[in-house]
């Protein structure tokens, strides 16, 4: 099945209802929303708020695939009333506009840790310092599902605690919720978290993958390190035989493009990137349904 292609709604411009007029130009018909959406983040929108996008959206034929929410982005030292406080007392907020904008899932962020550089399995870390973390998780994800939402947890790129497949995988089977929580891969994430994208990273974390996240990227010399930031096409990962067996397997019925990380290469053309990812990856999909 030919997958659906997404972005973050910023990525159309800085004003929504313009934006959302970019993704009609673009041919996109499935928004990712997550700030800049009249200046707030998606948490944050009140009703009014809320029924304004709404209309736009309705306005254009577009409808909401995930909501890309910042949920327990932060060091879990802060502790357990902290994200009971901050994080899961955002959460009725966020189902309350949900309700109204219907995304077909929403977005939980894999949480960070200050002790990153310390440990070598955050897992085994969260298991004895910090257990309660996956009741935290737990709940929301009970609370999103129950609602009638899918949910994802996407690792995320500073200090997170997934830095490794292995942490994915184990984080996920501590969690005990198969079927109502699946994996958001966001691969220059974890590339920068020191794994370098490679299908045998795929094929270990494909089980749980549910939602693929696309940035380009450059390593310098013979290094495996993220360096420059850069378009698709020119990434130093294998996006193409990555993303046509994501394909092949289904695993991801949209894919989503993201902004490039890193810094910014001498000499090389930063015009057009987002309008050159989309017709890369489209070039993409086209060889693997086609094939």
């Amino acid at each position: 099945m030919e997958p659906k292609i997404t972005m973050l709604n910023s990525m159309g411009g800085g004003d929504f209802t313009a934006a959302m007029d970019q993704f009609v130009r673009w041919g996109l018909d499935v928004v990712d929303l997550k700030d800049g959406i009249y200046g707030k983040s998606i948490g944050d929108l009140t009703e009014e708020e809320t029924d304004t996008a709404a209309q736009a959206l309705q306005e254009r034929n577009l409808s909401v695939y995930c909501f890309s929410t910042g949920l327990f982005y932060e060091d879990i030292e802060y502790g357990e009333q902290h994200f009971r406080d901050r994080h899961l007392g955002m959460l009725d907020n966020i189902l309350r506009s949900a309700q109204k904008l219907r995304p077909l899932m929403i977005r939980l962020l894999a949480a960070q840790t200050a002790q990153r550089d310390h440990i070598v399995n955050s897992t085994d870390y969260i298991r004895e310092c910090a257990p309660w973390v996956f009741e935290v998780y737990r709940e929301a994800i009970d609370r999103i599902h129950d609602a009638g939402f899918q949910v994802t947890i996407e690792n995320e790129a500073h200090a997170c605690i997934w830095a490794s497949p292995q942490e994915v995988v184990s984080f996920y089977q501590e969690l005990d919720r198969s079927g109502r929580v699946h994996f958001t891969w966001d691969v220059q994430n974890l590339w920068q978290m020191g794994t370098f994208p490679s299908l045998s990273v795929y094929n270990e974390l494909r089980p749980l993958i549910g939602f693929l996240h696309l940035k380009g990227g450059q390593v310098r010399g013979a290094s495996s390190e993220l360096v420059w930031k850069s378009a698709l096409e020119d990434a130093s990962w294998p996006v193409e035989q990555i993303t046509r067996q994501a394909i092949a397997d289904g695993v991801s019925p949209v894919i989503c493009l993201n902004p490039s990380h890193g810094q910014p290469k001498e000499g090389y053309d930063y015009n057009n990137l987002t309008e050159r990812d989309l017709l890369y990856l489209r070039s993409i999909i086209w060889k693997e349904v086609s094939s």
